[in-house]
């Protein structure tokens, strides 16, 4: 045998040995002599395991997300949630909730506002912060009409924490010296400061929009688009629905229902990346034995509930506390007052519905499409 200097396992002097009677010499293995169909099987097995495993998450890649829905109990009433995401999120949602709970729910007696309404020495987060500024600023953008100073009122009128025979007019103008936007200030060092320590916070008709906000902003940190998140009736929505259309959000009709039956709708709306809130005295009123009607929607100017045409307010606006602020203020005002707020706002959209001589009548600065 040559010998090869650059095959070194060519050099190696083999073994003879003998099979029937026959001298066989051993050769040299090559790479041709190796078992390929057991290394061809296991490769080919590998590699199919591969392709399909690629199929697979190329496959999910491209695939859209499904639609969860969520549900639950919050502020006295309730919440749904739809959104275009791989995961349920419910558990960090009511997280989430619970939060605005700690910070602005009066029924919460460990909550912020409970401290602050207790005169206690009280630091306020930035949730109440955010609430707090923003109520200012709607105060005085509606001449007062919104008002989260007005609780000793709304008590009295039976719509609160105490009921009772109604006010007479020396007890509601001895209320109204606890009533006023402009005598509670936020400091530097964020505690709030009042010009009567008998003065009480109730930030209800803001507290639901704001949750509304809250997690529309936690879906939206997930990178989510698609979603609607409503809580009591106030809504915000992004993208489209699990159809792939606009989503449209109704609106009820004006009917006496204080047991909340009816489902009867006055329109539908096309919300496009908005917010909206309703507010009406047609479900939260109660008649006395005189047969009046008490409206729940108190004028913080008077001390007296409202007493004009408008039935329902549906504000549209880029965040839902806004819209939730906005549609109370407007329910107070009046049709007339709120067009006047509206010349000012433009960001604003509204659906009211009001009684002219027994019938239904709309005004709406909304494209109704």
């Amino acid at each position: 045998m040559m010998n090869d200097p650059l095959n070194p396992i060519h050099n190696i002097q083999l073994p003879e040995d003998e099979q029937d009677g026959q001298k066989t010499k051993y050769e040299p293995l090559t790479p041709q002599d190796r078992p390929q169909s057991q290394w061809r099987r296991w490769h080919l097995g590998v590699l199919a395991l591969l392709v399909i495993g690629s199929f697979l998450i190329i496959n999910r890649r491209n695939s859209p997300a499904p639609y969860q829905r969520n549900e639950g109990g919050v502020f006295g009433t309730f919440y749904h949630l739809t959104y275009q995401y791989p995961e349920d999120l419910n558990d960090e949602v009511k997280a989430a909730l619970k939060t605005v709970d700690q910070s602005l729910s009066m029924f919460n007696k460990q909550s912020i506002i409970s401290r602050v309404n207790r005169n206690e020495d009280t630091e306020v987060d930035s949730l109440f912060k955010h609430v707090f500024i923003l109520s200012e600023r709607v105060s005085e953008a509606t001449d007062g009409a919104f008002d989260i100073t007005v609780a000793p009122l709304v008590n009295a009128w039976g719509f609160g924490f105490k009921n009772g025979a109604l006010p007479d007019s020396a007890a509601v103008d001895s209320l109204r010296a606890l009533v006023g936007w402009q005598r509670v200030k936020l400091t530097d060092d964020n505690r709030i400061v009042k010009d009567n320590p008998d003065i009480i916070l109730d930030c209800s008709a803001v507290a639901k929009g704001f949750g509304v906000d809250v997690v529309a902003d936690l879906l939206r940190s997930k990178g989510i688009e698609n979603f609607m998140v409503e809580i009591g009736g106030e809504v915000v929505v992004s993208g489209v629905n699990p159809k792939g259309e606009a989503w449209r959000i109704g609106v009820n009709k004006p009917v006496d229902d204080p047991e909340s039956q009816s489902n009867e709708l006055e329109t539908v709306l096309t919300l496009n990346n908005q917010a909206m809130a309703t507010s009406g005295n047609y479900r939260n009123y109660y008649v006395t034995d005189d047969g009046r009607r008490v409206a729940h929607t108190i004028d913080p100017a008077t001390g007296y509930p409202v007493q004009h045409s408008l039935l329902s307010a549906t504000v549209l606006a880029p965040t839902c506390a806004e819209a939730d602020a906005f549609a109370t203020s407007f329910m107070v005002m009046g049709v007339e007052r709120a067009k006047t707020v509206l010349q000012r706002h433009p960001e604003l959209q509204v659906f009211f519905i009001y009684d002219s001589l027994g019938e239904h009548r709309t005004f709406s600065t909304i494209d109704m499409e």
